[in-house]
């Protein structure tokens, strides 16, 4: 098909909820997508932080082509090697007590917060419901999610009525410690809030939060559906804050390019939800998770993880030398960019499709999660992009 008639396909037959770029992508390998024409773009996108390993990894593809080929689902009412493979493997990186496989991040954070409200239910009685969310974070977009999200912008009158058991705070000491009640079961953070600008936490007030919440026996929730699977250079970025948290939530890179999610729990909350209280029909997916096992292969390797750390450095320390850029915020390769007053990230991306280059955009700043096995090749391609389109902004 050509581009007029794909496009208009997509308009006649899709809710128009993307505002989608004229460029329709049809293959791609490593860090270059293709469109319909044979154009080609290096990728500091990865399908917003998903395709870990690029497109089309060997390894990767041959996985996930072997378990379709060999069981492609099975309900969650028996047992599947591959998915155990996945859950194990999991647990086990983490130090974690276990794992509730999902389809996505919203839903590894909708069990997330089931699983608080349902411990602090069996430990203190009615009454102790209330999650604490930063403002300016993003933690999905169901109903509950949504509300989770501290981003007013997000939430329309034309959506409510919103689900209650929410506050809200600053993401300063004072602010948590004021919003903090007898009612709070748990508090949930991004440490890099995505979404929100790329915008990291800094680490005192982390440990400050931590510090309370493990006092009160405030659940700890970390939100590393876009930070996790190796995007800032460790596998959590928890671990470089130097915390343990009581529940983290994973998706995006996780699978590789197949829709994944996971919540998981420390020891102490590993008997929480029994059977009923929750549950997934498409959940531990056992081509997903066949994916998720390759990724996890490749991505928990020190050497791996030192490279992420490396080439993160680079595109960080070579970005904040362009005119027109103010700084650099985020960890590995998940970086944002603010530019001066004026150029609006959205009108960058823009520019940056038409030369060949994908980046995304978090509020007025440029987004950057280029697959993370990201060619030092592909990354002088699409920074020599980057620049001309950022230096030359009029």
């Amino acid at each position: 098909m050509t581009f007029e008639e794909i496009k208009q396909m997509d308009t006649a037959s899709a809710m128009p909820t993307y505002a989608r770029y004229d460029v329709a992508l049809c293959s791609g390998s490593g860090a270059t997508a293709t469109d319909e024409k044979g154009k080609t773009y290096i990728d500091f996108g990865a399908g917003i932080g998903v395709n870990a390993l690029g497109y089309a990894n060997p390894g990767w593809a041959q996985a996930v082509a072997k378990q379709a080929a060999t069981l492609q689902h099975v309900s969650n009412l028996y047992y599947n090697p591959t998915t155990v493979q996945l859950t194990d493997t999991l647990v086990r990186l983490s130090g974690m007590g276990a794992v509730f496989m999902a389809n996505s991040g919203a839903e590894a954070n909708e069990c997330a917060l089931k699983l608080a409200r349902k411990y602090s239910f069996d430990t203190y009685g009615s009454g102790r419901n209330e999650i604490l969310t930063l403002k300016n974070s993003f933690h999905g977009r169901t109903m509950t999610t949504l509300t989770a999200t501290g981003q007013d912008a997000l939430h329309p009158d034309c959506f409510g009525p919103y689900a209650g058991g929410f506050s809200y705070c600053d993401t300063t000491l004072e602010a948590f410690q004021n919003a903090v009640n007898d009612r709070t079961c748990a508090v949930v953070m991004e440490l890099i809030q995505g979404e929100g600008g790329v915008v990291p936490l800094e680490p005192a007030f982390v440990k400050q939060v931590c510090a309370i919440a493990k006092e009160k026996d405030i659940l700890v929730i970390i939100d590393e559906v876009q930070s996790g699977v190796g995007r800032t250079g460790t596998f959590f970025c928890y671990e470089q804050y130097g915390i343990k948290p009581d529940i983290v939530t994973l998706a995006k890179g996780l699978g590789g390019g197949l829709p994944i999610g996971a919540c998981l729990c420390a020891e102490k909350l590993e008997g929480v939800m029994t059977s009923g209280t929750h549950g997934s029909t498409f959940g531990g997916n056992p081509v997903s998770c066949a994916g998720a096992l390759y990724i996890l292969s490749q991505v928990n390797d020190p050497a791996f993880l030192q490279q992420v750390r490396q080439k993160g450095d680079l595109l960080k320390k070579k970005i904040e030398s362009f005119r027109h850029v103010k700084s650099v915020s985020g960890l590995g390769l998940m970086l944002g960019i603010e530019l001066d007053a004026g150029i609006a990230g959205a009108e960058v991306a823009k520019r940056c499709v038409a030369n060949g280059l994908i980046v995304l955009t978090a509020k007025t700043r440029v987004r950057l999660l280029p697959p993370l096995n990201i060619t030092d090749d592909e990354i002088n391609k699409g920074l020599a992009i980057l620049q001309s389109v950022i230096e030359n902004f009029e």
